[in-house]
Parts: structure tokens; C-alpha cells; sequence
């Protein structure tokens, strides 16, 4: 029986446009192993009030696309059908920002829309035309450093693991930006550079 002769998009929830449309379109141009979904990037906010704290929800973005396992690539942002393409993707350019991202796509399961920050264009495509992961580093290796692209000794420095201990914790989204700009930065040949790390505030449980 084909179910596209009975089911429509509208009534589907946005966990069903995301099983049924954007995760296929995605994962039939993508290896698995680069992908991530409802992946946490925040623990979420702490309020404090008087002597009680309560902490938020965490933000989570829907799906990652990554170079490699330290570099994160892309992010796209999942909305049921009654919405547009576009609805999300100021949320997805939020996230790609917040983690120091080239790529952001929104889709409703109808197609995509896309922000390139490298370039500044946004093109809508089909689900048919989500970039394949040859395509999508390919284009960020050919328009990174202001279209000048990715150098060897940078390629390299992308390519490595900075840590591989099955003991240690890997780094918060902010810890990680801040070690990749480190190192390809070192990798462009500036050999001098001024990195400056905070602690979070937490709130005392004393009155």
C-alpha cells in the first residue's frame, strides 16, 4: 500500500517529518558516522531566585554534520509541515553562530533552505538537493579564509584528533571553537596568540 496516498504532511508532527522526510534526504548523501541529532549544545541557563536555583532546558540543535569528529560542519533545524521552509532558520543561523558554523539549513520536509555564512547567500533547494558530504567540505575547503581556501597544513590540523582518551569528556561546544581557532590559526603560520579561558559562576546553595 503507498502511504503517500494517505498520509499528507500537515497533520504529521515534526518527529514524523523528520523520520519520514528530512532524515532520508539527509542520510542518503551523508555517512552516518557524521551525523548527530538532538544533539545538547547548552546545559541551559541557571535562575536564581532567592535561595532556590532552577536550571532551564538545554538547547539542542536536530541534526550536525561534521568534517571530522572535532569539527562540526553544519547544523539543520527541523519544522512540521504548517510551517514554511524558512521558518527555522533563524534558529539554525543562531546555532551555527553559537558553534562556530559555515553551514544552516532549515526544512519543513518540502525541501531546505540554506545559509552560507562563508558567502553570505541563501538557496532554497529540494529535498533531492541537500548537499552530499563530498560537496558540502568540498565547498567550505574551497571558500574558507575569505574564498581563499583551506591550506594542506590546515587540512591536516582538521583532520586530527585532539583527544582520544576513553576516560576523558570531550570539550564543550565553546571549549571546542576555542581550541579549532587556536590550531588553525598555529596552522596559518601565526605563531604568537593571546588565548583567554573563564570559569562559569555557579550559585552558592548556602543562604
Amino acid at each position: 500500500m503507498d502511504m503517500s496516498n494517505v498520509l499528507t504532511k500537515k497533520p504529521m508532527s515534526e518527529e514524523d517529518i523528520k523520520l519520514h522526510f528530512i532524515t532520508p534526504a539527509i542520510t542518503s548523501k551523508w555517512n552516518s558516522k557524521k551525523i548527530t541529532m538532538e544533539t545538547k549544545i547548552t546545559d541551559g541557563r541557571v535562575n536564581v531566585k532567592g535561595n532556590l536555583t532552577r536550571r532551564e532546558s538545554p538547547k539542542r540543535v536536530d541534526y550536525l554534520l561534521y568534517l571530522s569528529d572535532n569539527k562540526p560542519i553544519a547544523v539543520v533545524e527541523a519544522k512540521d509541515n504548517n510551517h514554511s521552509i524558512s521558518f527555522g532558520l533563524q534558529q539554525a543561523m543562531t546555532y551555527a553562530l553559537m558553534l562556530d558554523l559555515p553551514f544552516a539549513y532549515a526544512s519543513n520536509g518540502d525541501g531546505f533552505i540554506e545559509h552560507d555564512f562563508l558567502t553570505g547567500k541563501e538557496t532554497e533547494l529540494s529535498l533531492d538537493e541537500f548537499p552530499s558530504e563530498e560537496e558540502l567540505i568540498a565547498r567550505f575547503m574551497a571558500e574558507e579564509n575569505d574564498g581563499e581556501g583551506i591550506s594542506e597544513a590546515e587540512k591536516a590540523i582538521i583532520e586530527q584528533p585532539y583527544y582520544s582518551s576513553m576516560n576523558s569528556y570531550p570539550p564543550r561546544y565553546f571549549q571546542r571553537i576555542a581550541i579549532n581557532r587556536t590550531v588553525e590559526t598555529i596552522a596559518k603560520g601565526q605563531d604568537r596568540l593571546l588565548l583567554v579561558m573563564t570559569r562559569y559562576w555557579r550559585p552558592s546553595q548556602k543562604s
